[in-house]
């Protein structure tokens, strides 16, 4: 007896036919995909690359340093630009290169730790006012309109003038100045967040408040805060140097590149390199971070993000 064929067993869809993504290829760590999409973008990896250079020559500051910062030579004194003395010298003999590069670690030391500071402070009362809202959300919101009320560099000329002027106070000045923006920028971007679905979800199944902050809703309003990062340095770095030009931050003889600008101030006619160089290491370093901050906008925005990914295949 002939019987039946026997059907064909059934071969089930793979991932990609079902519509559901394959995991058989091992996917790029965000961060790494993150840094090769900014490398993709000229502009932005250009002044990440200047950055990277003026960060490395404020950690080696001594060591690429022609010579001491306040090292007078009487007899160099106002000499222009020369193969010996590159950015030329100062009306006390001093090398102006010198004290351009050693002035880049006070200026930058005061730019991070004025941002390090707004940002955990600023982060955390944005943080718990988007996420709680209410009465919490109004109290914490209302004393940082208070702050934004103020002038910024008025603020700050108010906060040293309590305080006294000096490198560590011209940041804690600074960090206060910046804790309402990135309060209102954490908030706004929590606000989106904690309505999500995946965040309703952890909230049903009994999340603790700690596990919905740390787990669901920081990391996915961290982009907005990343990018602010880095325009608030640029503008950390410009708030030092205008504190010290007007006398109230890094006090001499220790170099920064705003107190350079104010001891260059009297000698503009008659030898302009003293205020030129410092003045262009300030532009180059705030031009670089506003370009960096660009960049990461672009990268860390969802719908840009997928446009690069796309067009980089």
């Amino acid at each position: 007896m002939t019987g039946a064929p026997l059907p064909e067993p059934a071969v089930s869809p793979t991932a990609t036919e079902a519509g559901v993504p394959s995991t058989a290829r091992t996917s790029r760590p965000r961060w790494r995909e993150t840094l090769v999409l900014l490398a993709r973008n000229p502009t932005a990896a250009v002044a990440a690359t200047v950055l990277l250079l003026i960060a490395l020559m404020a950690v080696f500051d001594e060591t690429l340093a022609p010579s001491g910062p306040n090292e007078i030579a009487v007899e160099d004194r106002l000499q222009p630009p020369s193969l010996e003395h590159p950015f030329g010298t100062d009306d006390l003999g001093r090398d102006i290169l010198s004290r351009v590069v050693l002035g880049a670690a006070v200026s930058l030391r005061v730019g991070f730790l004025a941002v390090a500071f707004a940002l955990v402070v600023g982060a955390l009362i944005g943080l718990l006012a988007g996420f709680y809202g209410c009465w919490v959300d109004d109290v914490l919101m209302r004393f940082m309109d208070i702050l934004f009320a103020f002038p910024a560099v008025l603020l700050a000329i108010a906060v040293l003038a309590v305080r006294g002027p000096g490198s560590g106070n011209t940041a804690l000045a600074i960090g206060i100045v910046y804790v309402p923006v990135f309060a209102r920028v954490t908030r706004a971007s929590v606000l989106g967040v904690r309505e999500e679905v995946y965040v309703r979800a952890s909230r049903s199944v009994g999340a603790s408040d700690w596990r919905l902050l740390t787990r669901h809703v920081l990391p996915n309003a961290a982009p907005p805060i990343i990018v602010q990062t880095s325009v608030s340095l640029a503008f950390a770095v410009l708030a030092e140097a205008a504190l010290s030009f007007l006398g109230l931050g890094t006090q001499p003889p220790n170099p920064s590149w705003g107190l350079m600008l104010a001891e260059g101030r009297g000698f503009i006619d008659l030898a302009w390199w003293l205020a030129f160089f410092p003045g262009m290491a300030i532009f180059l370093t705030v031009l670089c971070f506003n370009l960096l901050g660009d960049g990461l906008r672009d990268v860390l925005d969802p719908r840009q993000r997928t446009l690069m990914a796309g067009s980089g295949r």
